[in-house]
């Protein structure tokens, strides 16, 4: 194959991100949904033959789809055409592309002179899908079969002519259709621009060029990427992160994942992270690696090379060994529809092996819950209402060189706010505090960005509101390097009246008209011992409603007068008597405690007798253990047994005693 000099490998990179970046442009300003339209929860990209990207936009859309893999796509056709356009939203029989099926993937093949040269691929996220609730996802479903409809890999289009019986069959499902065949069409047009620029191209340079250029800037990805990830110290490093529970139960959810760094190669092992879950927070990935897995990895590439060449090539020195069975690689028919809460968290893991490494290379957890608030409504009509009003993030963790964004979440995609009047006009709500929380974002060095305030008042009765994603009201941000934790997450119906309700976590509130419901999210954790920030700085916090009086005192040690002034005198003497107390460590209490009782080598061996039962009993047996271990735990939740108090010696002996009993009839060797 011919292969391209420096210069023309540069020209193309440009030349293809520009192609992708046009594309998602189209698509954005065609869409008909506020989620595709305003967030930007799309995708664009140019895919290989082999089914890995090669160009993908920097600008638009969500770039963590960098790393998908259509393979499984491409292979399910042997007759593809001009003219052609495969659709699916299948996350069992489009593994790596695959996530949920509110996700609806278009892949167009692209010819030159009757040969496959490439492909287009566009996602988009579907406004309603069918299945049991508006807008398809619950933190209640079992089963994928619950979720909507399913689409296996096939032709919605095929030699330029729309399979129409398929269009019937999807109108039929959705409660929105004509949103969800807008956006669609949205897609399709982004896919006829980037087939005309591929051919704007080809005609340019000739098509033996462009076909070099797909090889040659993935391995030049590969090899700047390598180069950055020799940053990280070699060695093996070992963390695991939770998920407060899967709402069915209230378990908490172990991801645990064992980082091996070797000369800028990367393996992620995720051996002792819990079995798949009768709930959809399951992270459908087949196995293999995939953009849930490598997100942190690319924003640590990011952060040291601006200009990488965003292609799949980038992850060609990281493998990953997940186990069959497990909640980041479920069986058939797991549900999946919040796989996002999980893979957020396992990002959060990877984050933490990071840090173990070198805590200098990565920031202490973000608020680690991303939560898109969905309001459907049907009026006196029958005419249904349906909109993602917004997607609320919390704070993101401070770094070794500056404090977290307050009010961002650097988890996995930074997609986009909703402009308040746009929620307003789709459905019958008032949004009455959009805001930063005070005192929500972990103390540090560095501080942790604050999380959000979200009021919605109902202007109607019989109105839904589903917050999908929602996590971190027990398990807190976690800081590095002596930083804090941040502020835990809570849902308040009716705050501040004698209506009030703490919520938690929640499936479907129905609300009538005059009632408010509240969302705040977690803040960023802190990075670095606080009594070393600037006093100065501490009083700007103080001084825009970051950080109040009290905590400044508590927290950083800074004195704050009545002026709102730092009093040097008796901060200087404060921070000397608070400087004997130990480091803190990081850790928000329930996690300290809980992982006294629930340790990693007992739940590795837990995790992995489990995984040798048969999937039918898994979800039972675990259950089962959990219950006889700490009995209070299935009425009040890992939080509530905590500030309850238990016997952690009694509790240590029941765990042996069930691990013995679980390993006579599942041995692992």
């Amino acid at each position: 194959m011919m292969q391209l000099d420096a210069l023309t490998l540069e020209l193309f990179l440009h030349k293809l991100n520009a192609i992708t970046e046009e594309m998602g442009i189209a698509l954005g300003r065609t869409a008909l949904s506020a989620y595709v339209k305003e967030t930007q929860d799309f995708g664009t990209a140019l895919c290989n033959l082999s089914g890995k990207f090669f160009a993908c936009p920097s600008d638009t859309g969500i770039p963590i789809g960098t790393d998908m893999d259509c393979s499984m796509v491409i292979a399910a056709f042997d007759d593809l055409a001009p003219g052609d356009v495969i659709i699916t939203n299948h996350p069992y029989l489009a593994a790596g592309v695959g996530s949920h099926l509110p996700d609806i993937n278009l892949l167009k093949p692209y010819f030159h002179e009757g040969e496959l040269v490439c492909f287009g691929w566009t996602f988009a996220h579907c406004a309603d899908i069918g299945g049991a609730v508006p807008s398809s996802i619950s933190p209640s479903f079992e089963s994928i079969y619950q979720e909507g409809l399913q689409i296996p890999p096939l032709k919605f289009y095929a030699g330029g002519q729309r399979n129409e019986a398929f269009v019937s069959i999807l109108r039929s499902n959705s409660r929105v259709p004509d949103i969800v065949m807008g956006d669609l069409q949205a897609q399709l047009s982004a896919l006829s621009v980037g087939e005309r620029r591929v051919a704007e191209l080809i005609e340019q340079h000739g098509v033996q060029a462009f076909k070099a250029s797909q090889v040659g800037l993935v391995n030049y990805a590969a090899q700047r990427a390598k180069a950055v990830q020799r940053r990280i110290p070699d060695g093996v490093y070992e963390y695991c992160d939770y998920l407060d529970d899967d709402f069915r139960s209230r378990i908490p959810v172990r991801l645990r994942c064992k980082m091996t760094v070797n000369d800028g190669h990367i393996h992620l092992d995720l051996e002792g992270t819990d079995p798949q879950l009768a709930s959809p927070y399951n992270v459908p990935t087949g196995g293999k690696r995939h953009p849930y897995f490598t997100a942190k990895v690319m924003h640590l590439l990011y952060t040291y090379d601006r200009d990488l060449p965003l292609n799949s090539g980038l992850f060609d020195n990281i493998t990953v060994s997940v186990p069959k069975g497990s909640v980041m690689n479920p069986q058939m028919p797991a549900a999946v529809g919040i796989r996002h809460a999980a893979a957020t968290r396992f990002a959060d893991v990877v984050l933490g092996c990071l840090a173990k490494a070198d805590p200098y290379i990565a920031p202490a957890a973000s608020s680690g819950t991303v939560i898109p608030v969905v309001v459907a409504q049907i009026d006196a009509s029958g005419k249904r209402s349906l909109s993602v009003v917004q997607s609320l993030a919390g704070g993101a963790g401070g770094t070794s060189r500056q404090d977290g964004a307050d009010g961002r979440d650097r988890s996995l995609a930074n997609i986009r706010n909703t402009p308040t009047e746009r929620g307003e006009a789709d459905v019958p709500v008032r949004v009455e505090a959009y805001g930063l929380v005070c005192d929500s974002g972990g103390a540090g060095l560095y501080r942790g960005g604050c999380g959000i305030v979200y009021t919605l008042r109902m202007l109607r009765d019989g109105t839904q509101i589903l917050g999908r994603g929602l996590d971190r009201f027990a398990f807190q941000p976690w800081g590095v390097a002596g930083g804090h934790p941040g502020q835990a997450a809570q849902v308040i119906l009716n705050r501040g009246t004698e209506r009030e309700q703490q919520l938690g976590k929640i499936d479907v509130v129905n609300a009538q008209a005059g009632d408010t419901l509240t969302f705040i999210t977690p803040g960023g954790a802190g990075w670095g011992n606080p009594l070393l920030r600037e006093p100065e700085a501490v009083r700007r916090d103080v001084a825009a409603g970051l950080v109040s009086v009290p905590r400044a005192k508590q927290d950083y040690g800074v004195c704050i007068d009545s002026d709102g002034a730092v009093d040097a005198s008796s901060t200087t003497a404060l921070r000397d008597r608070l400087r004997s107390q130990a480091l803190h460590s990081g850790q928000d209490a329930l996690r300290e405690t809980w992982e006294a009782l629930f340790d990693d080598r007992s739940m590795n061996t837990l995790v992995a007798a489990i995984l040798r039962a048969p999937q039918s009993v898994r979800t039972g047996l675990r259950a089962g253990v959990f219950a006889r271990v700490v009995p209070e735990l299935s009425a009040q939740g890992a939080l509530a047994v905590l500030q309850a108090g238990f016997d952690l010696v009694a509790a240590r002996q029941r765990l042996a005693h069930e691990l013995d009993q679980l390993l006579v009839h599942y041995p692992l060797h």
